[in-house]
């Protein structure tokens, strides 16, 4: 299998495998105009399978909410055909529409044109609890 080099854009890699296509439908990147080779169950020393999704385009999103769907995603930047940055994405505090609360009693279940918002907690363990109802994604 022969996948050409991107010449500008990015390259999600150390995705769990399995995961690229709902990094892919979250990224919305169907509705873009721009070559996607998304690469599954790929061979890793380091995670025994993963997936990696290159984009030959500029995204204008913040990435680190792929943190939350993904731990230990990294992107890395390519511009002219070379990585000019790998970064290790950071969660962030606080996400919204990323997550669905799973309690049947949240207000989100009821009144459904509310925002599904999720805020950090906890210093050591990272957990995400909704807003509304305290409760763990």
């Amino acid at each position: 299998m022969h996948i050409d080099e991107i010449q500008n854009g990015i390259v999600l890699d150390h995705i769990t495998a399995g995961k690229a296509m709902e990094i892919y439908h979250f990224l919305e990147l169907d509705g873009r105009d721009c070559p996607v080779a998304i690469l599954q169950n790929v061979g890793s020393r380091k995670m025994g399978r993963k997936d990696i999704i290159k984009i030959d385009a500029p995204i204008d999103t913040d990435l680190n909410v792929l943190a939350v769907l993904c731990p230990g995603i990294t992107v890395n930047v390519i511009r002219d055909g070379v990585r000019v940055e790998k970064k290790a994405l950071t969660l962030p505090p606080e996400v919204k529409d990323v997550i669905k609360c799973k309690n049947p009693r949240c207000i989100t279940t009821t009144e459904q044109e509310l925002p599904h918002v999720f805020r950090l907690t906890g210093a050591k363990t990272p957990v995400y609890r909704c807003i509304y109802c305290e409760t763990k994604a």
